[in-house]
Parts: structure tokens; C-alpha cells; sequence
């Protein structure tokens, strides 16, 4: 079974999203299992009496200068222990470990169907002005880009690596044939009624896919793909 393991300081914003719909599904009946691992739960050894202030929070001031807040390496590295284990034990060995940033391999498809057949995906999920680097260099994590923009946060990246990863797990879609890349298909799709009047205007089904005839209607889909 395929394990994500989260390491985020919001948590709740990802949970209503992998509880849901098709993903949430998978989760019950065992086909993938998501955790979440909180920072703010790892920083315990600068927890005792008479810590200063500073070695209690999860994030400090950047060296350097600059705006913002960067998170602190150990709480982040701890999370990850407990996820995954010490980078001695197999099972980090084996496991794929993933740091988001902008500067990463770019996300697609390929990569996506890669990381089904894993057993163990880190996902580092930054916040504020980032992570120490050093969490990425001890972790020897993979710097990847879900676009060419900025967010303020990896738990959206996460939630949307994961929802296209298990896509490609078995048995997550109801039907192998709902993967764009094994059927024919397009991205215009139409149901009931066939004419359907809006405004005074009627819209129709585009008359191919009404007639049966499925080498004509796959010949459609493919020009629609293309187009």
C-alpha cells in the first residue's frame, strides 16, 4: 500500500480534501493511507524549563537578512524520523523523499505514475519564506515544481501530488479506463438533455456521439484532443 506522509504545520488544510471524493475513498478501503506529521510537535527538547523563547518556535529569522520567517531544520527532520525513520533504517533508504520549491524538476504525468509504484513518499511542505535548505541536503530530498508560480504554502502542492499519484495506484478509479492516457477521450464531454435551452438559446450534443457509431465518435474525441 502506498503511504503519503505529510509534514506540514496545517494539517487541517489538507484533510478535508484526502477524506473526500476518490481519494478519501481510497483511503478507507485501504488502497493508499495518508499522514500528517506537525512540526510544532517535534521541537520538544528545547521544550524543557527555562528554554529561551526562541529555541521553542518552530521558525527563526533568516541569516542574511530578508522578509519572513524561514521553518528550522531539526523540527522538520524529527517529523520526518517519525514518518519514515532514521536515514539508517531501509525503509528511508527506499522511501521518496520531496521538497517543494521552485527551482525543482517540474511535476507532470511521467513523474506521477513513477511515484505510484513507491511505498513510501515524504512530502516536505513548506511555509512562510521556506525550509533551512539543510533539511533537503540531510534528507537528499527531490526539489520538485508544481508550476511556475508561488504559493504561500506546500500543502496545496501535496494535496495535489497526491490526488494525481493515486490516480495511477490500482484500484483507486473505478475503471482503468478512467485514465486519460489509456482511453480515447477529449476534453469536451456532454450529458442529458440533448438540446438543452438556456436563455432562449439552444445548445446541442454534438450530432457524432448520438449516432452510435464508435470508430466515428473515437475519431471525433481524437480531432477534439488535438484541437
Amino acid at each position: 500500500m502506498l503511504h503519503f506522509h505529510i509534514v506540514t504545520l496545517f494539517p487541517e488544510s489538507i484533510e478535508p480534501y484526502v477524506k473526500s471524493s476518490i481519494i478519501g475513498r481510497a483511503i478507507k478501503e485501504k488502497k493508499i493511507r495518508v499522514s500528517f506529521y506537525d512540526p510544532k510537535k517535534f521541537i520538544y527538547p528545547e521544550q524543557s524549563r527555562g528554554a529561551r523563547t526562541q529555541d521553542i518556535r518552530v521558525d527563526r529569522r533568516p541569516y542574511g537578512g530578508g522578509p519572513g520567517m524561514v521553518l528550522r531544520p531539526e523540527p522538520i527532520l524529527r517529523a520526518a524520523e517519525k514518518a519514515i525513520g532514521t536515514s539508517t533504517s531501509p525503509r528511508a533508504g527506499k522511501a521518496m523523499k520531496i521538497f517543494f520549491s521552485t527551482d525543482g524538476a517540474q511535476f507532470d504525468e511521467t513523474m506521477a505514475k513513477k511515484l505510484s509504484k513507491r511505498r513510501d513518499i515524504l512530502l516536505i511542505a513548506g511555509h512562510y519564506e521556506g525550509v533551512d535548505e539543510r533539511v533537503s541536503k540531510i534528507l537528499r530530498a527531490k526539489k520538485v515544481s508544481m508550476g511556475p508560480y508561488v504559493l504561500t504554502g506546500g500543502e496545496l502542492p501535496a494535496a495535489t501530488l497526491i490526488d494525481a499519484v493515486a490516480r495511477f495506484v490500482p484500484g483507486v478509479l473505478g475503471k482503468a479506463e478512467s485514465l486519460e492516457a489509456s482511453r480515447v477521450a477529449s476534453p469536451e464531454v456532454y450529458t442529458r438533455p440533448e438540446v438543452l435551452v438556456w436563455k432562449g438559446k439552444k445548445h446541442r450534443v454534438p450530432r457524432v456521439l448520438l449516432t452510435g457509431h464508435h470508430a466515428k465518435i473515437d475519431e471525433w474525441r481524437r480531432a477534439s484532443r488535438r484541437i
